[in-house]
């Protein structure tokens, strides 16, 4: 049998402010990722790469999820540090992201500090920027996968949506801030001291941002720490043992959770376009149809369409971030049995009618599919920068949902699985329990207190609480679900910008000769590419609809 040492344990006098410190590592996360997205392709581009070329760089970021977040898990799920499970893991990584970031950023000067020869360095250049974008996508992804395990370790079963909603928030407000900043002039506001470009300045915030949210998240919470490892049937043994665990795992996943990964499988397909090539698409579509002739010749086109994408990635940004706070309100949990105090007689029936109308968890994220597949189908037909920026918009409701939504019901299963639903004895899989008084989020925290959080119930009896024994583990396999198809999307994507496409990019590679570029009115291939997503976004609400009969 498994053996613990300590209780889990949130910093915080409120359950709110416990929630912000807990997920305040995805504010950082997500800054990171809306930088790397924003100005990446575009970075990329104005180094004379071709879109075809820089779709199979992009392949950095499912391998890295295909590979970094079930391995990591699964280490993560045995490690007996003393810090805990996910908190090394999260210092660490970040330490490697903010590095990456801003070599990222500060390429050229890396390189020309070691070779002189101008053609040799262009080359050089090229290959450092790949490799430091391999590096930031394998680091984060570490990031992300133990600070999603470190939700479902510390908070009761009855807080699964809860936490799960607090980390789309604060992933939202991430990218609210980081698309906010790639939208301002940060040259005219801050000058050169970070940088004489839109891009070192925003790669070194992003490396600061990274640092600060990790600190304050593996500064607020307490974990357990694992003494001893128990034997079970789920763990694999001998050599590779990292390997065959996951193997192993694949291949038994309970039902319910093979649905729920099937239809993250689906919805990735379309939404992985999108969110790497949103920001470049919006800001060819203003090059294309919007900018003043006078305008077209700049000295940093990067930074100009960056601001322009940006500009449209923070509406969606805010939309999102609107939406991460209001639908958990309109929208019933899946295992919605926690207490609920009662509302004054004479509002309870309008209470009781309100919440007989808010749909469920499962029919918001069919229908998040079915509004994502209907704003990509319209993208080929943009032809101007706030149409675009509408589409763009609109996807910030169905995002929330798809950030939201696969985590809860994930959550939900492995607390289940861990024996969650009676904390004083042992689990099915023989488990020892921690009791339940033991696993509040904040000890000191009253009995009232406890009530309210929902970890006791209304009787007097304990919460069903979460062990997260082996969450590391499938949300890993979740992950690998959603990797899988963004390789299937780049392998499309560069099918795509090679036969429509093929050259570089007229707006960004400035110093290519004129016979390289493609041509500027031919048809749009990002658009080809999210209009192709938007199909794989009516097979996820297909997929997703039958989560309800599994």
């Amino acid at each position: 049998m498994s053996t613990w040492a300590g209780q889990p344990k949130v910093e915080g006098s409120t359950e709110t402010i416990r929630m912000l410190l807990l997920t305040c590592v995805s504010v950082g996360i997500t800054f990171t990722w809306g930088v790397e997205m924003t100005y990446c392709t575009p970075y990329l581009l104005s180094l004379g790469l071709s879109k075809g070329q820089t779709s199979m760089v992009w392949i950095a970021g499912p391998l890295s999820g295909l590979i970094v977040q079930p391995i990591i898990g699964v280490i993560a799920d045995e490690s007996k540090s003393k810090w805990g499970r996910r908190r090394p893991f999260i210092a660490v990584g970040s330490i490697i992201v903010a590095c990456s970031m801003v070599a990222l950023g500060f390429t050229k000067e890396i390189v020309v500090t070691f070779v002189a020869d101008k053609q040799h360095a262009k080359v050089a250049t090229i290959a450092v920027a790949v490799l430091a974008l391999y590096v930031t996508d394998f680091a984060i992804n570490a990031v992300m996968s133990c600070a999603k395990s470190l939700v479902v370790d510390t908070l009761p079963i009855q807080k699964q949506q809860t936490g799960a909603a607090w980390a789309n928030r604060m992933g939202s407000l991430g990218h609210i801030i980081g698309y906010g900043m790639g939208a301002v002039d940060l040259i005219q506001l801050f000058g050169t001291r970070l940088g004489d470009t839109q891009f070192k300045q925003l790669t070194v915030i992003a490396a600061l941002g990274i640092l600060v949210t990790s600190t304050a998240t593996c500064w607020a919470v307490t974990e357990r720490v694992l003494v001893s490892v128990r034997h079970d049937p789920r763990r694999a043994q001998g050599h590779f043992k990292v390997v065959r665990q996951i193997w192993s795992t694949l291949l038994t996943l309970p039902p319910r959770i093979r649905a729920i990964c099937w239809a993250v499988f689906w919805s990735w397909i379309g939404w992985f376009p999108f969110l790497i090539y949103s920001s470049t698409w919006v800001g060819e579509t203003y090059f294309r149809y919007d900018v003043p002739g006078d305008a077209r010749n700049t000295n940093d086109a990067l930074g100009d369409m960056g601001r322009i994408g940006s500009t449209a990635l923070a509406v969606y940004s805010a939309i999102t971030f609107i939406s991460a706070w209001i639908l958990p309100m309109l929208i019933r949990a899946p295992e919605d049995s926690s207490f609920t105090p009662r509302p004054p007689v004479s509002i309870a029936r309008w209470v009781a009618v309100l919440n007989s109308m808010k749909p469920d968890l499962l029919t918001a994220w069919v229908c998040s599919h079915l509004l994502f597949s209907f704003a990509m189908a319209l993208t080929p037909f943009a032809a101007s920068f706030r149409f675009a920026t509408i589409l763009v918009g609109m996807c910030g409701i169905p995002w929330s949902i798809t950030i939201w939504a696969p985590s809860t019901f994930l959550g939900v299963e492995v607390s289940k699985m861990s024996g969650a639903s009676d904390p004083s004895v042992g689990g099915p899989h023989g488990s020892t329990a921690v009791p339940y008084r033991r696993l509040s989020i904040n000890t000191g925290i009253e009995l009232r207190d406890n009530l309210r959080a929902g970890l006791i119930d209304p009787e007097g009896g304990p919460a069903s609480n979460s062990s997260g024994e082996l969450s590391g583990v499938y949300f890993g396999i979740m992950n690998i679900y959603s990797t899988l198809p963004q390789l299937i999307s780049t392998f499309i994507s560069t099918l795509v910008f090679t036969v429509l496409e093929p050259g570089k990019s007229p707006e960004l590679a400035t110093d290519a000769h004129p016979s390289e570029h493609s041509d500027p009115d031919g048809p749009n291939s990002i658009a080809v590419c999210m209009f192709i997503g938007a199909i794989g976004s009516l097979a996820a609400a297909w997929a997703t609809r039958k989560l309800r009969y599994v």
